[in-house]
């Protein structure tokens, strides 16, 4: 990002919010997160938290886009869907809200790890990942830095490591959205 940007994270839960803060921090120069809207625990799905939330904090990243620099980053795990599933999903509750769907010019970028934010953390580590297997979590939610260290790298170098989850590389494309310099795809 060229200038300073103001970003929204709306997220199920810690670990994607560690893993999209340190993805922004190494990722984007001049990047601020100002606030994170997190499922908060034991109320309910996370996946139901964000997407309930998604056409608010989009009509309010449209509503400031003109006056501040900002970015709205959302991470949503597919569970048993797939990335385009759920992006599907969230562009029917913003047309259901009376909004316009997201335009490729606004910064707002979806991240559906499939099936969860897990399968991305195996795959980072080194092994290879199918999206229906489930994943362990890590012990504790900042020890993702070493992977998302890693896939800053790949994504840097305009390349995934193969065989990559496919929700992955989908991911490496979104970030374009925010203005990063990410090449994968290109």
């Amino acid at each position: 990002m060229s200038r300073s940007v103001n970003v929204v994270i709306l997220c199920e839960d810690r670990q994607h919010e560690a893993f999209a803060r340190r993805f922004l921090a190494l990722a984007g120069r001049g990047t601020r997160v100002q606030r994170v809207e997190i499922s908060p625990k034991g109320r309910g799905s996370g996946e139901q938290f964000v997407c309930a939330r998604f056409a608010r904090e989009l009509a309010f990243y449209r509503s400031r886009q003109h006056r501040v620099e900002q970015a709205l980053v959302v991470v949503v795990d597919g569970d048993a869907k797939d990335a385009l599933a759920r992006e599907t999903q969230l562009a029917e509750i913003v047309m259901k809200a009376g909004q316009e769907p997201r335009k490729a010019s606004e910064r707002v970028a979806i991240f559906v790890p499939a099936r969860n934010i897990e399968t991305w953390l195996a795959y980072l580590d080194g092994q290879d990942v199918d999206e229906t297997t489930p994943y362990p979590r890590l012990p504790r939610e900042r020890e993702c830095r070493r992977h998302v260290d890693a896939l800053h790298k790949m994504c840097r170098h305009g390349a995934l490591r193969q065989p990559a989850p496919p929700s992955l590389a989908v991911a490496c494309e979104e970030w374009k959205r925010l203005g990063t310099p990410s090449r994968v795809g290109s």
